[in-house]
């Protein structure tokens, strides 16, 4: 696997020539709009078949897997534009192998929402060894607030992806609620009606694990959040499913604020068995222009992790999504909109702006001026950025990484995923 930036004057069959593979298979991976508006600075995954299959008259999938000594699945994940197809034709040219040795077995998960475009799910699946359904609240009686979340189970399972559900203190209204959240904490006998809600939906729908997801919640709360963690694990483990705890990002143990004060990494590190940091959103909505998940902030919130939790239980947040700011920054004032990784490299072609890459954050970003004359600055991820944070996984032996959020597409970070790592499946 090559990650090649694009130069000035490079075209698709140039960069195909050179590495000895397909136009088609680069446009493909890279999910490339047009191949004649290429960015100057653009990140390019290629991917070097070594073993290609031709496929040949009454062939199955099944039948080429065994012949190679591999999965179904893997052979999912080499082509994705099975997908796409109606079924396999004598002659299709199936890659078994691509060059270079894999790094080792990975645990990778994403959210979504259940209004997600189905494609662009299909296409994350393969990949994942989680699917993450955002999300489920309760109420003041103890019931839960629901999704319509079983089409979407059920296809999770048709990917061998474990379908996992997500409790917060989200309401009625759609709002997160800090009141809810000290009311379910404060009450040990609404934690038990919760906690056996929770169960009740999981064994009832197929959900093989669950994810706490609690953020802003007071100092004074942190014992009954914790103590409800417990209270999960204990009731869910008897069954085989599992709890995963959402961390706010922090980088000591007396890190003050609301956002972090609750969050006891070793107790609640204990208590569940993985933890996912949330280690995004330095770049936000109402916040200056920087990149959304800069590797050194980072690293800080893993240095620190790894002194209080097992990295073994330890998943890293990867975001899959840039901002949008028009300039000049104003506090208080701008609002920065979010964008979806492959949007931004098509934003760039479209002003004829050049990707740079910022060595500090390891992030790409790009500055156009709009149509009404107003200048903007974009910071996004590509795969460069995807690989630093992979191989900073690598360098803390971590358990994996989890995407906020599967809703917009991300072909190239699914080629270089598959390019480098072997994908646990647990179902």
């Amino acid at each position: 696997m090559v990650i090649h930036v694009v130069q000035s004057g490079e075209t698709v069959r140039d960069i195909a020539r050179q590495y000895g593979v397909s136009s088609q298979r680069i446009i493909s991976d890279n999910a490339i709009a047009d191949e004649t508006r290429l960015v100057v600075g653009q990140a390019l995954v290629i991917l070097q078949p070594e073993t290609v299959h031709i496929v040949r008259a009454g062939e199955t999938l099944y039948s080429i897997a065994q012949q190679y000594g591999t999965t179904v699945m893997s052979l999912w994940q080499n082509n994705p534009w099975l997908a796409q197809s109606g079924g396999l034709r004598p002659g299709d040219g199936l890659v078994v192998q691509f060059q270079g040795q894999k790094r080792r077995t990975l645990t990778l998960g994403g959210y979504a929402y259940p209004y997600v475009n189905l494609d662009i799910l299909k296409r994350a699946l393969p990949y994942l060894t989680t699917l993450t359904l955002f999300g489920y609240g309760f109420n003041e009686d103890g019931g839960l607030i629901g999704i319509d979340d079983q089409s979407l189970i059920d296809l999770a399972y048709q990917y061998q992806t474990a379908p996992v559900m997500l409790i917060s203190s989200i309401t009625e209204d759609g709002s997160f609620s800090s009141q809810r959240a000290s009311l379910l904490f404060q009450n040990t006998e609404l934690q038990k009606q919760v906690s056996d809600a929770i169960l009740s939906v999981m064994l009832r729908k197929g959900y093989m694990g669950l994810t706490v997801d609690f953020e802003f919640i007071e100092a004074d709360d942190a014992a009954g959040y914790l103590a409800f963690i417990e209270q999960l694990h204990a009731k869910l483990s008897p069954y085989g499913l599992f709890v995963t705890t959402d961390l706010a990002p922090k980088t000591s143990a007396d890190q003050p604020g609301l956002l972090y004060e609750a969050h006891d990494y070793a107790a609640i590190g204990a208590a569940s068995d993985q933890v996912l940091l949330m280690t995004y959103e330095w770049g936000y909505t109402y916040g200056p222009p920087m990149a959304v998940a800069p590797i050194d902030k980072v690293r800080q919130v893993v240095e620190y992790a790894v002194t209080e939790i097992p990295p073994e239980k330890i998943l890293m947040g990867l975001p899959n999504y840039g901002y949008d700011w028009t300039l000049p920054y104003e506090q208080g004032k701008s609002r920065a909109i979010s964008i979806g990784n492959q949007y931004a490299v098509e934003l760039a072609a479209r002003h004829g702006a050049e990707i740079f890459f910022d060595e500090q954050a390891q992030t790409p970003f790009f500055n156009y001026t709009g149509r009404d004359g107003a200048e903007h600055v974009v910071w996004f991820e590509d795969a460069r950025s995807i690989l630093a944070k992979l191989d900073l996984m690598d360098a803390f032996a971590l358990r994996g990484g989890e995407y906020w959020n599967l809703m917009r597409p991300f072909e190239q970070n699914w080629a270089l995923v598959n390019a480098l790592y072997n994908i646990r499946k647990i179902v």
